[in-house]
């Protein structure tokens, strides 16, 4: 006599659940093999956004089912908007194509910047490799030494920027506006590598950017000395410039206490982050969010950063855009005086 067995519900539903992962693994691989994954780095080659891109390419398709290669587009113009801009109206949302926009983005978005055809909001935030300590740089040729010597300089100290809605611009005004900082911004470069070019032949004499750029990009300058550090525009001074006073060591007004809390100390947390289309399928994204945090603990991918001296210190997506949504959260009170400000 033969015997039947009837699974129970619960069984039934388990088995639906398995078939279900394995279809949508498969779909996953059929859809990434054999594919190009177009990372978007709207600065020149050479600074520090397009040296992390270049090492995470190596390693993070590895991690995607169908091993899709990853290629690095330069795609420069108007401070980063360009590139940035490209992905949100241009691109498919297919999770082919990925951007690294710059914090300050998001800041100029708030306050109405011409240029900006993208919603911050609308993104899908894959994580970030690091989390910046910005800084304020001077040549050695200034013969300042200190912040407290450049607040009393008499002559504006010339800073390059790659335009409007890049850290090295926007940065340095609001912290000229917080505490006086007597500087001029010089805007239009390139990249940061064009700034150093500028930086070294005396074109300019002042450069804000990240710790972690500066170690790896301008390692020359940091060693001979010739890059000053007088001040860190962050939330918390680097384990490695311990010395180095915060902007925020000289806000006195309320005013200029919110502008460096609100928007300079929350830089960091959203400087470096990588985004696909609005509208990429949810289980794409979330496939590409596993990957790339993947990566981030990838020993060969952190060996790479080692040698190229850059930071690991990752956000995973879910984190990077509750951050963006803080930061949409400012208040405000503050946005007409940071339009006044950056624009």
């Amino acid at each position: 006599m033969k015997s039947t067995r009837i699974l129970s519900v619960g069984s039934v539903g388990y088995v639906l659940s398995v078939l279900l992962s394995l279809s949508t693994a498969v779909a996953q691989d059929n859809f990434f093999r054999g594919k190009t994954v177009r990372v978007i780095v709207p600065f020149a080659a050479g600074g520090g956004y397009d040296i992390y891109s270049r090492i995470m390419g190596r390693h993070m398709g590895k991690y995607i089912p169908g091993n899709p290669v990853f290629v690095v587009d330069n795609m420069t113009g108007a401070g980063g908007l360009i590139g940035v801009n490209h992905v949100y109206k241009v691109a498919k949302p297919d999770g082919l194509t990925m951007a690294t926009p710059i914090g300050t983005m998001f800041v100029d978005q708030l306050i109405g910047k011409p240029g900006i055809e993208f919603d911050g909001r609308k993104f899908e935030y894959i994580g970030a490799p690091a989390q910046d300590t910005q800084l304020l740089i001077v040549h050695k040729r200034t013969g300042l030494k200190s912040a407290e010597q450049w607040l009393a300089h008499g002559t504006p100290v010339k800073f390059g920027s790659t335009g409007p809605g890049s850290a090295n611009e926007s940065i340095p005004k609001i912290a000229k506006e917080a505490i006086n900082l007597p500087l001029q911004v010089v805007s239009g470069y390139k990249g940061s590598s064009v700034i150093r070019l500028a930086f070294n032949s005396g074109e300019v004499d002042g450069v804000a950017n990240a710790w972690e750029s500066m170690v790896s990009t301008w390692p020359q300058e940091m060693q001979n000395g010739e890059a000053v550090i007088l001040l860190q525009a962050a939330g918390k001074r680097h384990p490695e410039l311990p010395n180095v006073p915060l902007v925020m060591d000289y806000a006195k007004t309320d005013m200029a206490k919110k502008l460096v809390q609100g928007v300079i100390n929350n830089f960091g947390a959203t400087a470096r982050p990588y985004v696909v289309t609005p509208g990429t399928p949810k289980n794409r994204v979330e496939l590409l969010r596993k990957a790339f945090m993947d990566t981030m603990r990838d020993p060969e991918f952190g060996s790479e950063l080692k040698r190229a001296k850059l930071d690991l210190n990752p956000l995973d997506g879910a984190t990077l855009d509750r951050n963006i949504r803080e930061l949409f959260a400012l208040d405000r009170a503050l946005i007409p005086k940071l339009t006044e400000i950056l624009k």
